[in-house]
């Protein structure tokens, strides 16, 4: 298997990465930070499979088409690729710029649809072809202080579900798992947000677990799928009880 994994630098991107090339695969891994794609391959060394690092900014066009490019001369196609790549930001719509809003747009929606656009002849000649998007419960339920992470992921499901019917003939699976807050380096490097800014969520998982979800949703071509109880909670009661669910995040807002 052939896979390209984008945010591959920690956390999901890491595990996921880590998982796949354990298992055989052969994996481009890309990021920003080269240092750490660095560290994934020594601790990879000598793995089934192999992997290939390649660094730079997903949202530059001009590395979207070098990570194309080095599929095409390497692997001459893509059998998955992992949309994993983002960043989010905390804090109320109306304090925040403008700038804020395009940042988690460009690198949760735009870079991941575009990279996707320029893979899409090296997907075709893949071997059971498969793209996996990794959402959140937050693109099936939106929650306060969170509207530009909310409103990207939920753009990615739209997109995802849209496209998932437009290659369904071309034999190209389109997968999206949607996991609750992990225990990453995330909330680290948060947009326009004041350091140690932290959000209440129903429990965290680890990143390998997420990894190790979402492979079994790709082994088993699982179109959509929310990886926790707690996610699973909120969609339900954001679905049913929408007046109680908003009124309980509410709750968590802090006192001005």
């Amino acid at each position: 298997m052939r896979v390209v994994a984008t945010g591959a630098s920690s956390g999901i991107g890491y595990a996921l990465a880590s998982r796949m090339v354990q298992a055989g695969a052969h994996v481009l891994a890309t990021a920003r930070r080269e240092e750490r794609l660095q560290q994934l391959q020594r601790d990879n060394f000598g793995a089934p499979g192999s992997l290939a690092i390649l660094p730079g900014d997903l949202t530059s066009p001009s590395h979207r088409s070098a990570i194309a490019a080095w599929c095409r001369e390497h692997w001459g196609a893509i059998d998955t690729l992992v949309n994993n790549a983002g960043a989010g930001a905390i804090g109320p719509f109306a304090d925040a710029t403008g700038d804020r809003l395009r940042q988690v747009m460009e690198i949760d929606f735009f870079a991941p649809a575009e990279l996707t656009r320029i893979c899409m002849p090296l997907l075709l000649s893949g071997n059971r072809p498969a793209i996996l998007n990794i959402g959140s419960v937050l693109g099936h339920r939106a929650v306060p202080l969170k509207s530009e992470y909310c409103a990207a992921k939920f753009a990615m499901r739209g997109w995802s579900e849209s496209i998932r019917v437009e290659l369904k003939r071309s034999g190209i699976d389109v997968l999206m798992v949607s996991p609750s807050t992990t225990r990453t380096e995330f909330f680290d490097s948060l947009l326009e947000t004041e350091k140690g800014t932290s959000s209440t969520s129903i429990g965290c998982m680890e990143p390998d677990h997420v990894a190790k979800l979402a492979i079994a949703s790709l082994i088993r071509s699982q179109r959509e799928r929310i990886l926790s109880w707690g996610g699973k909670l909120l969609v339900w009661s954001g679905r049913w009880m929408p007046s109680l669910t908003d009124a309980l995040l509410g709750r968590a807002m802090p006192r001005s």
